[in-house]
């Protein structure tokens, strides 16, 4: 469960930083508007807002993947510790997303099946 706990981990992250780049580089371009259904004069309206909030997503990213790295190299216990805080962060944003925006259902299922998986299988590995 562990290992596929700690692959679920890496793929969330994964997705993290394509979210990253898409809200912080590529925001206002026709894929990427594609994406998060906006139009342009969406787009160009909340391209500040989304870069920053490109950034959370590298972070909850980096998290996890210095948590895995860790865990790689024997430190185990603060390795799973920090994937698990970031995964777990990933997690409940999608959560919030789900909640308050109905019409977003689909995009928090995307952005929180992967660390779902990703804490469930930890979790029962480490208890």
């Amino acid at each position: 469960m562990l290992g596929i706990g700690l692959i679920f981990a890496a793929l969330a992250a994964a997705l993290h930083v394509a979210i990253f780049v898409m809200e912080s580089f590529t925001w206002t371009s026709p894929r990427t508007r594609r994406v998060f259904g906006l139009r342009p004069e969406q787009a160009e309206a909340t391209e500040e807002m989304a870069f920053n909030q490109g950034f959370y997503n590298l972070f909850l990213a980096v998290v996890t993947v210095i948590g895995l790295i860790l865990a790689a190299l024997g430190l185990f216990y603060p390795g799973v510790a920090l994937m698990l805080a970031g995964t777990g962060s990933m997690l409940a944003a999608a959560l919030v997303l789900f909640f308050s925006a109905p019409a977003k259902r689909r995009a928090a299922v995307t952005q929180g099946a992967l660390p779902l998986i990703a804490v469930v299988c930890t979790a029962a590995a480490i208890v």
